[in-house]
């Protein structure tokens, strides 16, 4: 079993990335999908968040208003680092549940952890090669700015709360540069993949 990081800043396009990988054959882990299904209400997880950010991030029917959730941490780095040290080992315990369930399935699986925060929760260290996804900054303030509907500086605040993109490079493997055609993209990743194919086999 080969065992690939794929990581990227916000809104640089890792979730083509990930669609294609999975169109061409990999097992796909969304640690983001994970995220969510931990702190369904009255999860553990859940019990915790609400104990330390109280009811008011919470909607109607019981679930963590993710928006509320994420407008109180991207501007204080404390509650940041609170929410993470809660939420980032249960999504590792269910990646490594998912991961030996793809081993069980298939012994020679691709399997992608596909996660924003990958590096920053030390994931990175125990995958056998890392893809980062990359866009110029312009291209990335653009496309958050029209996916979430935030205003420039908003955008900005929630790219300068992650790892710098160029930091993230540094520990690459294999690099995809997002800034310009889907066209353009789709070859680097199937190239990529071929290449992780070939080194497996």
């Amino acid at each position: 079993m080969l065992l690939i990081g794929l990581t990227g800043g916000i809104a640089t396009g890792k979730s083509l990335v990930s669609k294609t990988l999975k169109e061409l054959g990999a097992y796909i882990i969304d640690a983001d999908k994970i995220s969510r299904e931990v702190v369904e209400p009255y999860t553990p997880a859940w019990t915790e968040i609400v104990e330390f950010f109280g009811r008011d991030v919470l909607n109607n029917d019981g679930k963590i208003n993710r928006k509320k959730l994420g407008e109180i941490v991207f501007n204080d780095p404390v509650k940041k680092k609170r929410l993470e040290e809660i939420v980032h080992p249960v999504v590792i315990e269910e990646e490594n549940r998912r991961i030996a369930e793809y081993k069980k399935i298939n012994p020679d699986a691709i399997v992608v952890i596909d996660a924003a925060l990958l590096i920053e929760a030390g994931g990175h260290l125990r995958v056998d090669t890392l893809i980062v996804v990359y866009s110029d900054r312009e291209t990335q303030i653009k496309r958050l700015c029209e996916r979430d509907e935030l205003s420039r500086g908003d955008a900005e605040k929630r790219i300068d709360s992650q790892m710098p993109l160029n930091e993230k490079i540094k520990g690459a493997d294999f690099v995809i540069n997002n800034s310009n055609s889907i066209e353009n993209t789709l070859i680097q990743i199937k190239s990529i993949f071929n290449k992780l194919k070939n080194w497996h086999d």
